[in-house]
């Protein structure tokens, strides 16, 4: 992996976690005060989706399998505090996603969860293969989370106001 210390890149990639999660309470709080739409639920997932990229380089490739568990344990173990603790509300004819106290604590929670597993998970393989496992986790965390997010919103807006929606 080059002259790059492999604790650095230990110490770089909690450090990137911590302030990651940190961004995702900011603009969670800010999130609240807009208006939900279809694009805002589905642009974090797109966006995210670009970071399949690493895996062209080879180091960070791992098993098929072990990226299929990945998926589900982000899809069912920790999707499920961030689904629990999203629910919208409906204001002046818009829908909004209502704070939650506790949504800061359950990102923080996970983070630890996340960073405990890392260090479990470190002592077996290497840290850009661990990086891609726990991002194809966190992928099916933010994809799971996004769609229960789309489901309720589409229960919440008529199919005409969605559609006109999408034209401005």
């Amino acid at each position: 992996m080059g002259n790059i210390n492999p604790s650095f890149l230990h110490i770089g990639s909690t450090l990137g976690a911590v302030f990651m999660a940190l961004m995702v309470i900011f603009i969670r709080i800010k999130a609240s005060e807009r208006p939900v739409t279809i694009r805002k639920i589905w642009i974090p997932p797109l966006g995210m989706s670009t970071g399949f990229a690493m895996f062209v380089v080879p180091e960070t490739r791992f098993p098929l399998w072990w990226a299929a568990a990945a998926f589900v344990i982000g899809w069912f173990i920790f999707a499920y505090p961030l689904i629990r603790s999203t629910k919208f509300e409906q204001r002046d004819g818009e829908v909004y996603v209502q704070r939650s106290k506790s949504f800061a604590f359950i990102l923080l929670g996970l983070l630890l969860v996340r960073t405990l597993l890392h260090e479990f998970i470190n002592q077996y393989i290497t840290i850009p293969q661990s990086g891609g496992l726990f991002f194809i986790m966190a992928f099916g965390m933010i994809v799971h989370w996004r769609l229960f997010m789309f489901r309720r919103y589409n229960v919440l807006v008529p199919p005409k106001t969605r559609l006109e929606q999408t034209r401005s």
